[in-house]
């Protein structure tokens, strides 16, 4: 076992702040470094994976030292990561490039995830605003993909959003006939609606479904489930640690980057965010109660809902990589689940999921094909 937060406990120290009585509890790691595997459909990856994007995507901080994120992926793969993920535009382009090139000396033993699906100009990376899903375009995403991944073949490939202008029937058959190439290996659909997610998945079976899900956001719930369940497909959480907020180490007080993503954020607002704190509260409780951390309840209770539930935690420090991973050591008996599903439900979240454009975005029905 190893000591958790030892960055955050220094600090605390310097500044002669007073440790909560959560700080201390001893961090699980996994044991033997093998975090066990679970099916995303047929695909079979590990039972956390790595959520790559703010390594250099400049979405929640900086982008961090090159050699420092290839060090940290090589450091998730030693412990036992399988799963990694990215998309074109993370970015842009730049993230991919990064995956690649760290995962390259592994390419046979991991499984690389990216996506498609928004319009960008490929000379500089600007985003035009909107979606694109034609099945031309798909197919350039992937042979671009392909090249900055340093592989032969996508294990994982989802649509990031879906298109309100193209019939999933047309992506889905583009996305089959890359498969049928060898270019891909696994579909995959991020916050679809339910209705094409059952389209799509007639024309090429659909292997997982990434949506926004953890404690904070709860929204998926039992109709999400439900059709995943019935087709057997995947569920691979995005912020499975609400965007950090879970992890116990953000407050009120806490100065983000200038461009961190959180400052739009409905649920960080200084209205909304005292009253969510309660959530990250009742989380330290039960990690003094688990001798775990507040991060790896989180990540334990997900684990816990279904077998086929894939958390992608992203990070870009190596104490909070191992910590992380140690949820995977952390169980709930079913007096615990019910006891801790009562208390969390109790609480009330302030704010939505998602600042109003991006929620637009979520839950659209792609147009049905004539």
């Amino acid at each position: 076992m190893h000591r958790r937060d030892f960055i955050q406990l220094a600090g605390m120290a310097s500044l002669a702040v007073a440790v909560p009585s959560w700080v201390g509890c001893e961090s699980k790691t996994p044991a033997n470094s093998s975090l066990g595997t679970r099916k995303l459909g047929s695909l079979e990856v590990s039972a956390l994976g790595l959520g790559c994007m703010t390594m250099n995507g400049g979405q929640y901080n900086p982008p961090k030292d090159k050699q420092e994120m290839i060090r940290l992926i090589h450091q998730a793969v030693d412990s036992g990561v399988t799963f990694f993920d990215t998309a074109e535009v993370y970015g842009p382009f730049i993230n991919e490039e990064l995956v690649g090139e760290a995962l390259a000396p592994y390419r046979n033993n991991v499984v690389i995830a990216t996506k498609f699906g928004f319009d960008l100009e490929y000379e500089t990376g600007r985003r035009t605003g909107g979606t694109n899903s034609k099945p031309e375009h798909i197919k350039k995403v992937v042979e671009q993909s392909l090249k900055r991944l340093r592989t032969d073949r996508i294990d994982l490939l989802y649509q990031h959003r879906v298109d309100p202008t193209v019939p999933i029937e047309d992506v889905a058959g583009a996305v089959k006939d890359l498969i049928a190439e060898g270019k891909v290996k696994h579909f995959g659909l991020s916050e679809p609606g339910l209705q094409t997610i059952r389209r799509a998945h007639a024309v090429q079976p659909v292997s997982a479904i990434q949506n926004e899900y953890s404690l904070l956001t709860r929204e998926p719930g039992e109709s999400v489930f439900s059709i995943c369940e019935e087709l057997g497909i995947g569920l691979v959480p995005w912020s499975p640690l609400g965007l950090g907020l879970l992890s116990g180490k953000i407050n009120e007080n806490t100065k983000f980057y200038n461009k961190d993503y959180r400052l739009t954020n409905p649920r960080f607002t200084p209205e909304n965010l005292p009253a969510n704190m309660a959530l990250v509260e009742l989380l330290k409780q039960w990690a003094q109660r688990k001798e775990a951390t507040p991060a790896q309840i989180a990540l334990a209770w997900l684990l816990a809902q279904k077998p086929w539930i894939v958390p992608i935690p992203g990070t870009t420090n190596p104490n909070h990589l191992k910590e992380n991973l140690g949820a995977t050591e952390v169980k709930f008996s079913s007096d615990e689940l019910l006891q801790f599903n009562k208390e969390t439900s109790a609480i009330v979240i302030k704010g939505k999921r998602l600042r109003e454009g991006l929620l637009q975005m979520s839950g659209v029905e792609a147009p049905l094909k004539s």
